[in-house]
């Protein structure tokens, strides 16, 4: 560790009130910035000086500033481990044992921080693997990938495949990439490469329309201009630290496991727990706001123009979207906009895989898929205690989304009914409570902690979702519910028949990407926070389920009745 960087950061900590170890890691973040403006002017015909500077930067962030000797070890013994592997073990199943590998490796530091705990300011190496256990994994199935017949492969995999393994130097400048070394985001090696050889912006080269509405201008770079783009990600990043700062004055979860807040009215002690777990996650939306910022800085959160706009889009390793979690109706809406590249890598490098050639991801997939989540976090009891939860709650949307939601529609289900606007409001209160009540074992971690929190509330949101996982299981009860909608109008029950051939259809049908057919849009949406939907065209229903399709659903139904009445001369029967 370099002793004025030690005591530099010492003598800002004691003027703000902030401990050392995570103003260290706010100081990487902000000196990424300096540092990418750098990167991307080096000469484009010269990358080793790009390769160069990524490693030389990621050894003074994890030497100079953190003193992570045992840490870059660590990452080093990840690193050359899955290389080898992929280099020698020509077996199909290489990527399985890479995956094994970095998991029981990561998982030996989580028992040792488990039985060996960190103060709650302070920062370790851990983190930083996790993000390369998502990487490494990932490059070995890519790997693997390149070694079978593109046949067999759907197009993300083709996308992906690296059919020559690549330059130690280019492989290391992968694994440190700096500016997303200690926190994230992922992203694959076959983007990091095109990053690096500048096809990445090949189509932005080629296009002859201006840009962002203005003239195009002749560039001596090659990777865009994206200042203005990023320094708005990292103001953003910085606001959102400074919140988690002021709002640490003021909210504990220490205070939810006294006794003091047990004699406080039940109504303020579940709603207290709203903001408590918003205060939770702005440390994450400033971390992964501002390594956004640095990576578009960079150049390699590009991705394309969009032909709608003619804009430059900078989303590429997005990996988090504040406002709609924030304002999220839903659990599915708040966990596919959180940690969004962690939920791509479980989807393609885990649920996927682990389903058979030619078969429909299952409860095994979905099962392997959570434990793998689980595992990747840690093996404290608060993780697996969320996680749980976060199932139910899914499995309660939907129930409410399938059984609930069209009463608060018009009969025919094309446009809101008055009411809509309460069920919106309740819906967004009670999601918005539940998750707040389901994230607090995420934080206090020990499951003693996570009970007495949630006792202090009654575990009022756990008997809401069993009582509701109840009724909507029972058949009798399903069936009472769909005959009311049913009964609302003929055309309504037409529609909600026509709605249920088609979900039965659907389930019958496996994604593209295990034919190795074309993905789909609606196959692209991936498992939110590790726990997938129990189906994944549940959770494209679930995406799907608004007015545009109800009117659209409803539209195609007058057609086929109309058209089959005409030409049978009797009742249609429903066919998809």
């Amino acid at each position: 560790m370099l002793t004025f960087v030690e005591s530099i950061m010492g003598s800002i900590a004691k003027c703000i009130g902030m401990p050392k170890d995570p103003l260290k890691l706010f100081l990487t973040f902000i000196l990424s910035y300096p540092f990418c403006a750098v990167l991307k002017r080096l000469p484009d015909s010269r990358p080793i000086y790009k390769q160069i500077f990524c490693l030389s930067v990621s050894a003074f962030y994890l030497l100079g500033i953190f003193n992570f000797w045992g840490g870059l070890q660590t990452l080093l013994i990840s690193s050359f481990g899955t290389y080898t592997l992929a280099k020698y073990v020509k077996s199909p199943l290489m990527p399985w044992a890479v995956f094994v590998f970095l998991m029981g490796h990561l998982t030996i530091n989580h028992i040792h921080r488990y039985f060996n705990p960190l103060w709650e300011s302070e920062v370790d190496i851990t983190g930083a693997q996790m993000v390369l256990v998502m990487k490494l994994s990932a490059f070995g199935w890519n790997v693997h990938d390149g070694r079978r017949p593109s046949t067999e492969l759907s197009s993300i995999q083709k996308d992906r495949a690296l059919t020559t393994l690549p330059p130690v130097i280019d492989f290391l400048t992968y694994v440190f990439f700096f500016p997303s070394l200690l926190v994230g985001p992922s992203f694959d090696y076959a983007e990091f490469r095109r990053w690096l050889d500048f096809s990445m912006f090949e189509v932005d080269s080629a296009t002859k329309q201006p840009v962002n509405g203005k003239p195009r201008k002749a560039r001596k770079r090659k990777i865009p201009r994206s200042g203005r783009v990023a320094a708005r990600k990292a103001l953003e990043g910085v606001l959102w630290i400074g919140l988690w700062i002021g709002l640490g004055r003021v909210l504990s979860p220490e205070y939810i496991l006294s006794n003091e807040f047990r004699t406080r009215p039940f109504v303020f002690r579940i709603f207290y727990l709203w903001p408590l777990g918003f205060y939770y996650r702005l440390k994450y939306y400033g971390a992964w706001s501002l390594s956004e910022g640095a990576c578009i800085l960079a150049g390699l959160s590009y991705n394309g123009v969009d032909p709608s706009t003619n804009k430059r889009k900078w989303d590429r390793v997005k990996n988090i979207d504040p406002y709609r979690f924030e304002t999220g109706q839903n659990t599915y809406t708040l966990l596919e906009t959180w940690n969004m590249n962690t939920n791509k890598w479980l989807k393609t490098y885990v649920y996927l895989r682990v389903t058979p050639k030619g078969k429909k991801p299952g409860f095994i997939s979905t099962l392997i898929t959570f434990l793998t989540s689980a595992f990747w976090h840690g093996v404290s009891p608060g993780y697996y205690l969320t996680f749980v939860t976060g199932a139910f709650m899914q499995s309660c949307g939907r129930a409410a989304r399938r059984y609930i939601r069209p009463f608060f529609l018009t009969p025919d289900l094309s446009r809101p009914s008055p009411y809509k606007k309460y069920y919106d409001a309740f819906t967004y209160v009670s999601t918005q409570l539940t998750m707040a009540y389901a994230v607090q074992p995420f934080i206090l971690l020990s499951f003693s902690d996570s009970m007495r929190a949630w006792l202090a509330v009654y575990f009022y949101v756990h008997i809401g979702l069993f009582t509701m996982t109840a009724l909507s299981s029972v058949k009798s009860v399903r069936k009472k519910i769909e005959a009311k909608l049913a009964a609302r109008t003929h055309t309504a029950s037409k529609l909600e028949q026509l709605r249920f051939e088609i979900e039965k259809a659907r389930a019958k049908r496996a994604p593209s990407e295990l034919r190795g057919g074309p993905v789909a849009e609606e196959e692209m949406h991936e498992p939110s926070l590790g726990i997938p939907d129990g189906d994944v065209e549940e959770a494209v229903e679930a995406m799907q389920l608004d007015l545009a399709e109800l009117r659209n659903d409803l539209e195609q139904f007058k057609r086929r009745t109309s058209t089959v009445s005409r030409d049978a001369g009797t009742r249609p029967k429903m066919k998809v």
